[in-house]
């Protein structure tokens, strides 16, 4: 076990190159994917981690409901332990899972709020709000194909009919490439470790470019798609419902607009190992192996010591 506990709580800093490096170099389908999957797998080991930590370091505290051969001298010598570092895992899991249990809860209520705004309306594809505020964002089903694009009159008044296309073009691929488990998977992530916000800044980026790039696929028209979003960012003051995917999501909207005007990104899901993307990437990959390695193995240890510790 040893220090190598403590390394899945700053592994997701290996991933830090590839956050930025995937955006540009990779397809956006593929960089949420690589994203958010590192993320998820960094964040999971850290917590992991975490709880270890705690469990060995509070083994002497006076009142802890461990058994009390997970105490003995014997034990201690087997299992390093850090009294001060345990101590602290136990306010840092308690913020982990706070912070986790509030994300949760507000992407729910976020959902039953888009859910209540459509009762009594058609049960068609696209629900049209009678509204004065522009907008636009895909409500998700947990059922495939049963998700809803959800858009105001404001908004449809002020595009013309190539880029209403591109919007409901667009949000159609958040549905269809249930873009919300990505978005939750790293907003949860970077809740466990701060160190993962910027995979969650870059994989909500990348999401928004994928639906970006559908679009244009599907209207054919590039630049129509770019000056649909631009439209879209000037009239919208923000998004309705915070954490679902809009058409004029906060956040770099200028770059958006510049990638469509530019050539389409590359169809490769992976980069060359020999350029910076691919060196990253590869970086990234070790990083999470790392990280899931020295969790596993902190695991093992702990389950074979302590259960040898535990009387019958």
């Amino acid at each position: 076990m040893g220090v190598f506990v403590f390394l899945p709580l700053v592994l997701p800093l290996t991933a830090w190159p590839v956050a930025r490096l995937a955006e540009q170099h990779l397809h956006p389908r593929s960089a949420t994917r690589l994203l958010a999957g590192v993320a998820a797998v960094l964040a999971v080991c850290s917590t992991l981690c975490l709880a270890l930590i705690m469990v060995v370091g509070t083994a002497q505290l006076p009142g802890n409901p461990l058994p009390d051969g997970w105490s003995d001298p014997e034990v201690r010598a087997a299992v390093p332990y850090d009294e001060v570092a345990g101590k602290a895992a136990i306010p840092a899991l308690l913020a982990v899972a706070v912070a986790g249990g509030r994300t949760l809860w507000r992407h729910l209520r976020v959902r039953r709020r888009a859910t209540r705004a459509l009762a009594g309306l058609p049960g068609s594809p696209v629900a049209v709000l009678p509204d004065s505020a522009p907008y636009a964002y895909a409500l998700p089903s947990r059922r495939p194909g049963r998700g809803r694009i959800v858009v105001s009159t404001a908004m449809l008044a002020r595009l013309d009919s190539r880029e209403r296309r591109a919007l409901f073009a667009h949000e159609r691929a958040h549905l269809t490439g249930r873009h919300h488990r990505y978005l939750l998977a790293v907003q949860l992530a970077a809740r466990a470790n701060p160190f993962l916000l910027p995979l969650r800044t870059a994989t909500e980026f990348c999401a928004e470019r994928w639906a970006d790039e559908e679009a244009a696929r599907a209207v054919g028209d590039r630049r129509a798609t770019a000056r649909a979003v631009g439209k879209a960012a000037l009239v919208t003051g923000g998004a309705p419902l915070a954490g679902l995917a809009s058409f004029a999501a906060p956040g770099p909207v200028p770059r958006r607009v510049a990638a469509l005007l530019g050539p389409g990104p590359p169809a490769r899901s992976l980069p060359p190992a020999l350029t910076p993307a691919g060196l990253a990437t590869l970086v990234a990959a070790a990083g999470t192996l790392a990280s899931a390695l020295s969790s596993v193995n902190a695991t093992v240890a702990l389950f074979l010591v302590l259960h040898a510790a535990t009387p019958l």
